[in-house]
């Protein structure tokens, strides 16, 4: 970063002698133990020698660290540890300090967020002079110093808390127009690194009007939406930006290379193998006097183990510059800082949000230890009746109720008790299914009484009734890998149904009178019906979503739930296209959803099919005719069938039922963390082989492709040391949704010392389900990417439709 500064200060800013030019004034504004601080008078050293350096070099390199490198630290212990690095740098060079004549490095001992401007009112006095003066020779140096460079790696930390006052709404700039103009409504822009980068450009581009930035940070900022207005400031306010991404991040990439391998943090070491959890990225940025038309954006990235020293291999580099990537930044792709593989064509679709009536919801939230919900109907039963008990003293409750005896944040036990049974007696009715994770359905205790659920989210929950379901999306997907970016439920979901923060598009809505139990009533989205009557459900579409349907000859007049289906099931089919996850991947990262719309009503009816097909084999309560009831197909039939080692029949009470081989184990605080399990992998026998080849050619899919879908190899997946569900293929063992591996996630979830008891044999009997259900929908592949391709190639004008006149006013109503 040091080199990268020399050389740009050479070639941008006309400084011949780059960070040795005595008019060059350098800041590290969160310094720590001074690593950049040595590093940059090691660099003015070298320059110094390189003219033909005299007995005055090192008197010329303490100059240097006292009166224009300097550096800011808020924390005591290594700021002392900067100041013994610097001065036994100057000491080696024959220049030691004078505590006689009290000489000092500038390092000094401040919050680099505050005091830039004078303040307001009187200055405030400390207890110690010493620390009065340390703080006045800070001021002086942010108010006076014509600072040229600034450089470090500026903490990260996304929960430090809203930009104090004395910071003097440091990042508000950055948050300009997000929701007016962007409609991004969920951001966190007081993340210390934005602070820091804010600092800068204020006192590159504002105040000395030139000069050069270098940070290493969390690489969020290059795409993630609640950026865009920082990266459209950065980029009016420099000349020139040179992205090296480090990439090494966890939730994005999972620490893997595109090909697979390890991509370690680039501060990982001997000690600390994978270094930070996030990823990191080098950005060094130019502004000149003279500014140019438009900003030069260069791009490049490191992958591996290997990425620092390959970093530092590249400054000797012929054509430096041409080991980067052109970027154009632009409002269509939201400024991006990082290449893209979305098209013009994904960013015209419109998205889920623009489809829907109402804004999409988030799913109930617990946070109550897992005592409102069970995989046992009967357990759940027997533990709220006595909680609703009210001749049961507290103290014998909480021994049964877990989480719901216990007090947390803003959650007073034992008055949320007296506050429930005020509100009536235990309901039997209020005993439900709750799709907790994909395919995933246990029984939850559904009431809206608050704080028994952390979130009970009772708008949603007025939208869950017998006949509705929903598609379940989220603002951008984030796992790695991430599988399918949608799902579909007829009960109702949890908030971390898709990991994480699922968010709900209910088919069909019952408007209903706000109620303060709702909370504040959401700005935005309206219904778009005439005269709506509480209670009744109509379709969750938008105006422009119905003015589409019109087109095609889909009337407003069909029932709602067939308006509803008509379009949500399209979504579905196309979001489970594997060509349209693979062609989108970026854009599904950075917001919403788009989808694709058919310009004909032949295709739409024909993507809905499918896409009730998808929703059939999502929605664990549904049963699908061949694949969980009915005549079994072939290939289904031989599909994770339970088995054992020892042969011959299995029996509940012997154990053979009990999930013991592995699959999780409990974490910090009672949280179930996966582990590895007991998991064999082998090729097909000649029986299961020929059936999936007699299921292939009823489906008219060829042998040779329905293996590519489904696997070699296949394996057999272990409840404990003997017990078994025989032929699971690979790539149902490896399906994922939302991040989530879905049998694997299942299992974590019933390992034994965690669920207090084996599996019933209902239980067992599912995994084959849901291994047979995932099965489907791989094998139902190729049908839902020629429909993606068929509606690209036939896409309705969604941008058009915009762009039209809106009709006359009629009137709405908001989804409160």
């Amino acid at each position: 970063m040091v080199a990268r500064v020399d050389t740009v200060l050479r070639e941008e800013l006309d400084r011949p002698d780059g960070l040795a030019s005595p008019d060059v004034f350098v800041l590290d504004p969160c310094c720590g133990t001074g690593a950049y601080l040595v590093e940059v008078l090691r660099r003015i050293g070298e320059t110094l020698k390189e003219k033909g350096g005299d007995a005055l070099l090192a008197e010329d390199l303490k100059r240097a660290a006292m009166e224009r490198v300097f550096g800011f630290e808020i924390l005591p212990a290594p700021f002392v540890v900067a100041h013994l690095q610097l001065g036994l740098l100057l000491q080696s060079l024959g220049a030691p300090l004078s505590e006689k004549r009290s000489e000092r490095v500038g390092v000094y001992l401040t919050n680099a967020l505050t005091g830039w401007e004078p303040p307001k009112g009187p200055k405030q006095h400390l207890i110690f002079p010493e620390l009065e003066e340390e703080r006045d020779a800070a001021e002086r140096v942010k108010r006076e110093a014509p600072i040229l460079v600034v450089l470090g790696n500026p903490p990260y930390n996304a929960y430090a808390g809203v930009s104090p006052a004395e910071e003097e709404g440091l990042v508000e700039p950055y948050k300009e127009g997000l929701i007016s103009e962007w409609g991004i409504k969920k951001f966190n822009l007081d993340e210390l690194y934005v602070r820091f980068f804010r600092l800068a450009e204020r006192r590159i581009a504002e105040k000395t009007g030139q000069g050069v930035i270098c940070y290493i940070s969390n690489f969020s900022y290059l795409v993630g939406p609640s950026f865009v207005v920082m990266r459209q400031r950065l980029l009016s306010g420099f000349d020139a930006l040179w992205i090296d991404s480090l990439n090494g991040d966890s939730r994005e990439t999972g620490k893997l290379t595109p090909d697979g391998q390890p991509d370690p943090s680039v501060f990982s070491t001997e000690q600390n193998a994978e270094g930070i959890r996030v990823g990191t990225t080098i950005i060094t940025m130019t502004r000149r006097s003279q500014r140019a038309k438009q900003p030069r954006v260069r791009f490049r990235e490191f992958w591996g183990a290997s990425k620092r020293e390959d970093l530092l291999a590249s400054l000797a580099a012929k054509e430096f510059e041409r080991k980067y990537k052109t970027l154009e930044p632009a409002p269509e792709n939201r400024f991006a800082l990082r290449p893209s593989n979305v098209g013009a064509a994904y960013r015209s679709w419109p998205s889920v949000v623009d489809l829907a009536g109402w804004e999409p919801l988030p799913g109930l939230l617990e946070k109550r230890k897992g005592a409102l919900i069970d995989t046992d109907r009967a357990a759940l039963e027997d533990r709220m009746r006595k909680y609703f008990d009210p001749r049961l003293p507290w103290d014998a409750a909480c021994s049964q109720v877990r989480g719901l005896g216990r007090d947390a944040a803003r959650f007073d036990a034992k008055h949320a008790r007296e506050k429930a049974i005020a509100a009536g007696p235990f309901d039997p009715a209020s005993i439900r299914p709750l799709v907790v994770m994909p395919l995933d359905v246990r029984w939850c205790y559904y009431t809206t009484v608050r704080p028994l659920w952390n979130e009970p989210r009772p708008k949603y929950g007025r939208q869950c009734w017998s006949g509705n379901g929903a598609i379940v999306c989220r603002r951008k997907a984030e796992a790695n890998p991430e599988g399918m970016a949608f799902n579909y439920v007829s009960q109702l979901g949890a908030d971390h149904l898709i990991h994480k923060d699922a968010y709900f598009i209910p088919l069909c809505v019952r408007p209903e009178p706000h109620s303060p139990a709702d909370g504040p009533t959401p700005q935005g989205r309206l219904l778009p019906v005439e005269k709506p009557t509480a209670g009744i459900p109509i379709a969750n579409i938008s105006d422009p979503a119905s003015a589409y349907l019109n087109r095609l000859g889909i009337t407003a007049g069909r029932e709602p739930r067939e308006m509803a289906q008509s379009l949500w099931m399209h979504v579905l089919a196309v979001g489970y296209s594997i060509e349209y996850l693979s062609e989108n991947k970026d854009g599904l990262r950075d917001n919403w959803p788009r989808v694709p719309l058919p310009n004909s009503k032949a295709l739409l009816r024909e993507s809905t099919t499918l896409g009730e097909q998808v929703a059939a084999l999502l929605a664990p309560l549904t049963q699908v005719s061949g694949v969980t009831s009915g005549k079994t197909r072939p290939e289904m039939k031989v599909l994770a069938l339970i088995s054992t080692d020892k042969g011959g029949q299995m029996a509940r009470d012997s154990g053979d039922l009990e999930i013991t081989a592995g699959w999780s184990h409990e974490g910090k605080g009672g949280i179930t963390m996966p582990a590895k399990g007991k998991l064999l992998q082998r090729e097909y026998t000649m029986e299961e082989r020929a059936a999936i080849e007699e299921g292939a050619k009823a489906l008219g899919i060829a042998s040779k492709e329905a293996f590519a879908l489904l696997g070699p190899p296949t394996c057999d997946v272990y409840l404990n040391q003997t017990a078994y569900w025989r032929n699971i293929p690979l790539k149902v063992w490896e399906y994922r949704i939302g991040g989530y591996q879905v049998i694997k996630k299942w299992l974590s979830y019933r390992e034994k010392k965690l669920l207090g008891r084996g599996l019933i044999i209902e239980e067992v009997k599912y995994v084959t389900e849901m291994a047979r259900r995932i099965a489907a929908l791989l094998l139902l592949g190729p049908a839902l990417d020629a429909n993606y391709s068929d509606v690209k190639s036939a896409t309705f004008d969604w941008a058009g439709l915009a762009a039209q006149p809106a009709p006359a006013a009629k009137p709405r109503r908001s989804s409160s």
